[in-house]
């Protein structure tokens, strides 16, 4: 049984969890609070979830899930990760998580922050454009006309592989942004940052994102 470790339980990590859980994962579920303070989600989601602290949680994981405030990546546990695929479906919030110069600047990306701090991971930045009601919601089988497409951008084409078969077991068409670099190209105030679009429309929003300075 594949186990999907969760670092963060908020609204999108726990709208992650709830799918793969019906998919036929299972979960394990962690916050910076402690694994008693997810006593009442662990019995929401059901059979197949575990609560544990954010170290457990990573070493129980077979794919890693990342879903905190930015500004608390460097508390991600490194050395449980090694060598496993890491979803990154963080977002950079300045209001939030305070200024990092090196992403105000658009000298690197969120997600290259977080593949730094875990430089033997395999990290893939993935359902951050999506809000937590519509990736609950939205799915749809393979091949309906009218099914949402998400993106994904990593520098490990077969991390990627992986995180696009589960997207598509989640019910989402995926669009490859390419390497993290990328990952800019649907992040906040960008054409793919939370409308429902196709595939053919998604590959158009990301080609036609401007970074902010060449506004």
């Amino acid at each position: 049984m594949t186990t999907l470790g969760f670092i963060g339980s908020g609204r999108i990590g726990s709208t992650v969890a709830k799918l793969a859980l019906a998919n036929g994962y299972d979960v394990v579920m962690s916050n910076s609070r402690g694994p008693e303070t997810l006593t009442d989600l662990v019995a929401e989601l059901g059979p197949g979830a575990r609560a544990a602290t954010g170290a457990e949680a990573a070493a129980a994981a077979d794919i890693a899930v990342v879903s905190i405030p930015f500004k608390a990546y460097p508390a991600v546990p490194v050395e449980p990760l090694a060598g496993k695929v890491v979803i990154d479906t963080n977002n950079y919030y300045p209001q939030r998580d305070g200024q990092i110069p090196e992403l105000d600047d658009e000298s690197i990306t969120s997600a290259e922050l977080l593949q730094a701090h875990l430089p033997t991971s395999k990290v893939v930045k993935a359902f951050n454009q999506i809000y937590f009601g519509e990736l609950a919601d939205d799915g749809l089988p393979a091949g309906s006309p009218d099914r949402r497409a998400l993106a994904i951008a990593g520098d490990d084409a077969a991390a990627k592989r992986t995180v696009a078969g589960l997207i598509d077991q989640f019910g989402f068409d995926v669009v490859d942004a390419g390497p993290l670099a990328e990952g800019w190209r649907y992040q906040p105030d960008t054409p793919a940052y939370g409308p429902a679009l196709h595939a053919a429309e998604e590959a158009s929003a990301l080609a036609a994102a401007e970074r902010r300075g060449s506004r």
